[in-house]
């Protein structure tokens, strides 16, 4: 059973990330939860070796070798407990408890002036959805070359809560916010983790997809000359074991 992690837990991870070894970029808790969900969602069924590094750095360069071997073992434990209990939580809830940027007004400025345009609700969730797009962008093979129109309405809900990077991406928000609007954290927080649920929803046949086995050379009659080059027919030679 997915055993999710303790408050004190987060607190810890949260410690770790932060001394990531050498001149690594990790991820704080928050956006870790939104690279996780991020990568649960893909159409393909990731491995951690696929997606751990971008967790300890934004460009996954490599732990330096003087990586101290405790620091990363807990740290890994504690990062693949979080994906295995969102995991069951999409799977068997259909929904999960984000980790949301608490906010008390003595946070230095964000550098980005488009922050400041976000309505306050957005501005919590900030590092969430930036993990998860983070997650759709490592993997653009996956969930962002699937067409389907209810997957891109709902990979919008999460990305409306991040600056818009131009004015297509502005268009496109302003139209979701007139028909899909929010007022309160509550609800954005609410709406974000079930467009999440429904993405999982709309991808989990592709993930747990299972392909045909296909021979590559055509079955051999009991009548046809046996593969081995005897010159025997095949019922007479290895069709006969």
């Amino acid at each position: 059973m997915a055993k999710d992690l303790t408050p004190q837990e987060f607190d810890e991870l949260d410690t770790l990330l932060q001394n990531a070894p050498g001149e690594l970029e990790a991820m704080d808790v928050a956006m870790l939860d939104g690279f996780l969900c991020g990568v649960l969602v893909q159409p393909d069924l990731l491995k951690t070796a696929d997606w751990l590094a971008y967790v300890f750095d934004a460009e996954a360069r490599e732990l330096p070798a003087d990586t101290d071997p405790a620091w990363l073992a807990r740290t890994t434990e504690l990062i693949e407990r979080r994906h295995a209990a969102l995991r069951k939580a999409l799977a068997e809830d259909q929904w999960f408890d984000p980790i949301v940027l608490q906010l008390d007004g003595t946070e230095e400025p964000d550098p980005d002036p488009a922050f400041a345009t976000l309505p306050d609700y957005s501005k919590p969730l900030v590092p969430f959805a930036s993990g998860f797009v983070t997650a759709l962008n490592t993997f653009p093979n996956g969930l962002l070359s699937m067409t389907d129109e209810a997957i891109e309405l709902a990979m919008d809900r999460v990305a409306r809560h991040l600056p818009c990077s131009d004015d297509d991406e502005r268009a496109a928000m302003a139209e979701l916010d007139a028909e899909h609007p929010l007022k309160t954290l509550d609800q954005a927080v609410e709406d974000m983790v079930l467009a999440v649920v429904e993405i999982d929803s709309l991808t989990e046949s592709e993930r747990y997809r299972v392909e045909p086995v296909r021979h590559e050379t055509p079955k051999l009659g009991r009548n046809d000359p046996c593969h081995c080059g005897s010159g025997k027919k095949f019922k007479a030679c290895h069709g006969a074991t």
